[in-house]
This record gives structure tokens, sequence and C-alpha cells, in this order.
């Protein structure tokens, strides 16, 4: 099977290492930036690197790029065969579901592979970021059921739990559990690159610090558009969290320390669901 890549770094170019692995896929890809083509070929995230129209000319063809490419990429397609399947690795839906031409949508499969991490590009791709994850399907109703098994067969293949929603519920659950949180760690650097002497506060930096904070190492062009595509869910995630940590604020300006204690327990209970 033919499998092409649009966009070559973290998230496609981990898709193409996975894949290579068996031989039961020939994976070519595209990506426009000319650095990327040439580290993506370099360290085997593909087989080949091809032209834009040639990526087209594929069994499945993924799309792993930024939200706001994906919208305007579909605008572009041109050489497609009618039994491709196109599969978008977006981490909104909403949007990206309202642009799909309607002469493509049967063969268009909504998904978003809840993966990753705070790096970029083809240098940060690496076999085995998909294995035993999370992969949301969304409004398979609106796709036919050959290019649906498709889809579900190379997540699959790639070791994914799938699990399926409509893209307005996921574009919700994902502002609370991807959205916001990278929205706080870029507010948490900001507030102590702000402070006088920020240099010095992080030479004390342990754990805690580094590990709410490295997501603000993630690509701001990226999480701009993200942000963009799914601005009213995370508003409103942004003021349920202004209002909580206001409540945290106002225990500890009133001493009320009890108080405290027992908002810091209830977090604990998190921890319970997630086990």
């Amino acid at each position: 099977m033919k499998i092409g890549i649009i966009g070559l770094g973290l998230i496609g170019g981990s898709i193409g290492l996975s894949l290579r692995k068996s031989e039961s896929y020939r994976v070519i890809g595209y990506d426009r930036n000319e650095i990327h083509r040439k580290e993506a070929y370099e360290n085997g995230l593909v087989d080949e690197v091809v032209s834009f129209q040639d990526v087209q000319d594929v069994d499945i063809l993924f799309l792993a790029i930024p939200v706001d490419g994906i919208i305007a990429v579909l605008k572009e397609f041109d050489n497609l065969k009618k039994d491709t399947t196109i599969i978008d690795l977006g981490s909104t839906k909403s949007d990206i579901a309202k642009a799909i031409p309607k002469n493509i949508r049967e063969q268009f499969v909504l998904a978003h592979p809840m993966a990753g991490t705070e790096k970029s590009g083809p240098l940060s791709a690496f076999n085995g970021l998909y294995k035993d994850r999370v992969v949301v399907l969304c409004d398979l109703q609106d796709s036919s059921d050959f290019h649906n098994r498709r889809a579900e067969n190379i997540f699959s293949e790639l070791k994914m739990k799938l699990t399926k929603m409509d893209s307005d519920a996921h574009d919700c659950h994902t502002a609370w559990i991807s959205h916001l949180p990278h929205i706080i760690s870029f507010s948490l650097a900001n507030s102590v690159m702000k402070q006088e002497d920020p240099r010095s506060i992080l030479d004390l930096s342990a754990g805690g610090f580094r590990d709410m904070s490295r997501l603000a190492k993630s690509s701001p062009a990226m999480w701009k558009d993200i942000s963009k595509q799914n601005r009213e869910n995370l508003l409103k995630s942004i003021e349920f969290f202004e209002q909580e940590l206001a409540s945290f604020k106002e225990s500890i300006r009133d001493e009320q320390w009890d108080k405290l204690q027992d908002k810091m327990q209830f977090a604990n209970r998190l921890h319970d669901i997630l086990k």
C-alpha cells in the first residue's frame, strides 16, 4: 500500500518511521520546507520525498500540517484518485470538517492522534510515538465505510486505541486536556520571564517547574492556529480556570488554610480517575 504524508515534522515523520517498519507500506512525503525534506529523507522518515502533485497519488494520504494549513491545502488538491483515503491529523476538528469540499467528503476521515511532544521538525520524529495512545475519529457518518475501515486499520497498525465522537465534542474536550494546558504553560513561562532577574529564579528550578513549563517549548505558530480555530471552547476553559485560580488566591489571601487543603484534596481525586 502506498502512503503519502504532507508535513514531515514530529507527527508526520513519526507515522512514516512506524509504517516503514512493515514491508506492507511504501511511504512517500512532501514538505514545503526544503530543509525538512532533506532531513526527512536522510533520517529514513520516508522512502522518497516527492512533489505536492505526486504525493496525492497514493492509497492513503495523511495531512500532518498545522490546522490552518490543512484548511488551505484542501483547496489545492487536483490529483486525487476517488479511492484515496485522506486522513487529517489536526488538533481541532470543527473548522476543518466545515472546510472539506463536498466532492471528497466521503473519502475524508477526521482524526486526532492524542500523541506528541513539545518538540517539532523531522529530527524530533521517532518510531513508537503512537503506540498505546488514543486516536479520536470524528464524524464518521460523513465518511464512507470503505475509507473508515482503511483509517481504522492503519491506526491499528500503529497500535493506537480508537475512540469516536463528533467534531464539536472533540473540540470541547481537547480545549480542557490539551489547549488550556498549553496556554497555562506559556503564561507560566511568561510570568517568570517578566521578573526582574529571571535567570536567578530559573537557577532554582526543579522537576515541578520544568514539568509545568515544558509545553511552553511548543511551536507558537502551531498553537496560534489551534487557539484561533478553537477560540470559543478555549475561552470558556480559560475563564473557568481563572475562577478556580481566584478561589485558591482567596483562600491564601484570607488565610483559610483548611479550605485550601480541601481544594488540594479534591484535586488529588483527578488521578484516581486517570489510573
